[in-house]
């Protein structure tokens, strides 16, 4: 029997793949078991970076299984560490995740979307948001989407029902690239190696200031910055990566990060 949470190492990537026929939805089970390999991730200091899809062409995942709630899964129900879809709130998590959307991001699955580093979709991909349509709301979606997308658009696909294509979502920015289904796996680990090129805790210390620092002014994300309150920043600083670097450049030879 295939697993419904898969995920295979390939050196330093995680890629996890959401098998759930017929249309990958996400009951609590399932986004606790994909909390579980995030978690996985997180902990991992051999793991540098994850890529989620899923399985077969037609749906990355149609986001909550209202088959589950028909059948009396509650809305708020416990969906594992790191939120509905396994990431999205998971803390600690300073490791990118890229998406990689095979089919129609809806939903609960949009929802990830807007909440992953990065994201590659298959020319065939749509996005949008259902929840109005059986009376509830986008909740993840209502609060990040007007952050994205400017305030008209954000309100059509909110509570107008639009749907964005693979194209119409990269032009408003929500996705990186847009690729043929079958170069989508091999563009998300492209993506992937471009990252391990770089030092670790440098790349670890971007994604933990720009969680810290979003809502705030420049000014004063600056000054947090500065202010030696942020520790991955602080270890950045003084690790031997931080100096691997420029003595790699004036060697002329690639360098070699060990991650501390």
């Amino acid at each position: 029997m295939t697993e419904t949470v898969a995920a295979v190492r390939n050196g330093p990537i995680l890629e996890i793949t959401l098998d759930r026929p017929k249309a990958n939805a996400i009951d609590a089970s399932t986004s606790q078991a994909l909390s579980a390999k995030f978690v996985e991730f997180r902990d991992d200091p051999e793991l540098r970076v994850a890529i989620l899809t899923g399985a077969g062409e037609r749906f990355f995942t149609a986001g909550w299984d209202l088959n589950a709630a028909s059948e009396g899964e509650e809305f708020e129900s416990d969906y594992g560490p790191g939120g509905f879809g396994g990431f999205g709130e998971l803390d600690g998590l300073n490791k990118p995740v890229i998406l990689a959307i095979n089919g129609m991001a809806v939903g609960g699955g949009f929802e990830m979307t807007m909440a992953a580093d990065l994201v590659v979709a298959a020319d065939h991909a749509q996005f949008f948001l259902p929840e109005t349509g059986v009376g509830i709301i986008p909740d993840v979606g209502t609060i990040r989407l007007p952050k994205l997308l400017p305030h008209p658009i954000a309100m059509e696909v909110l509570i107008g029902g639009r749907r964005l294509n693979a194209h119409d979502a990269m032009r408003w920015g929500l996705v990186n690239h847009v690729v043929s289904a079958d170069e989508l796996m091999d563009t998300a680990r492209e993506m992937a190696n471009r990252i391990i090129s770089g030092a670790p805790l440098a790349v670890s210390a971007i994604i933990d200031l720009i969680k810290r620092t979003r809502h705030l002014s420049v000014e004063d994300g600056l000054a947090l910055m500065r202010s030696g309150d942020v520790e991955i920043y602080e270890t950045m600083l003084t690790s031997e990566d931080a100096q691997e670097g420029p003595l790699s450049f004036v060697e002329k030879r690639p360098p070699e990060w060990k991650g501390h």
